[in-house]
């Protein structure tokens, strides 16, 4: 579980985030808000990405301040999974898509059918659409064995049919999930959904 307690985010006079206190639930938590608002850098912080310029950040009721940038790397590899906005940025374009599932821990390839990508394991992954390359990004995030994915911006650079995909596949996560994200209908699909307004 991970846990904000006064969260501020400072870039010398820009105030980016604010007092922010969170805990990320099961469930499909969602940061909403327009351009500038700060969901990204929040997002940042809660992944153990970027240091917050004040407050904590729990992991397991573990604060995290005073760790050193490897233990956080150590940390996020063990409890945190990262799903970027691009989907060809979440895989490894020279392996197959069975490849890329083995590549992030699993060790069957039962994973496909739950991503609704039976069949696709020798293909390459420029032969799947933008939400079938984000599904299988899901899945070798989950492979990992994760506690908590996070996922900034999943629908941006998709069409409304990849979106879907995305959006199902959001919906039955196995694991506490939070997204940054101004798509209406994620906000919809949240069971929290957390406003941030621009600085």
């Amino acid at each position: 579980m991970i846990r904000a307690c006064g969260v501020g985010v400072s870039y010398g006079p820009v105030r980016a985030v604010s007092d922010m206190s969170l805990t990320i639930a099961p469930g499909l938590t969602v940061l909403s808000g327009p351009s500038g608002s700060g969901k990204s850098t929040l997002l940042r912080v809660l992944s153990l990405v970027e240091r917050p310029s004040e407050g904590e950040v729990f992991v397991n009721d573990r604060p995290t301040s005073e760790l050193s940038w490897a233990q956080l790397r150590s940390l996020r590899r063990e409890e945190i999974a990262v799903v970027f906005q691009n989907p060809a940025d979440n895989l490894i374009a020279h392996l197959t898509v069975g490849e890329n599932l083995r590549a992030a821990g699993a060790t069957d390839l039962s994973w496909l059918d739950r991503l609704g990508l039976g069949g696709s394991a020798t293909w390459r992954i420029g032969a799947l659409s933008g939400g079938q390359q984000q599904r299988l990004s899901f899945g070798c995030a989950l492979a990992r064995g994760a506690s908590v994915l996070v996922a900034d911006e999943p629908t941006s650079q998709l069409d409304v049919k990849s979106a879907d995909l995305v959006l199902e596949t959001l919906s039955e996560l196995p694991v506490p999930a939070v997204v940054a994200s101004h798509d209406p209908r994620l906000v919809e699909l949240a069971d929290l959904c957390i406003p941030l307004a621009a600085s």
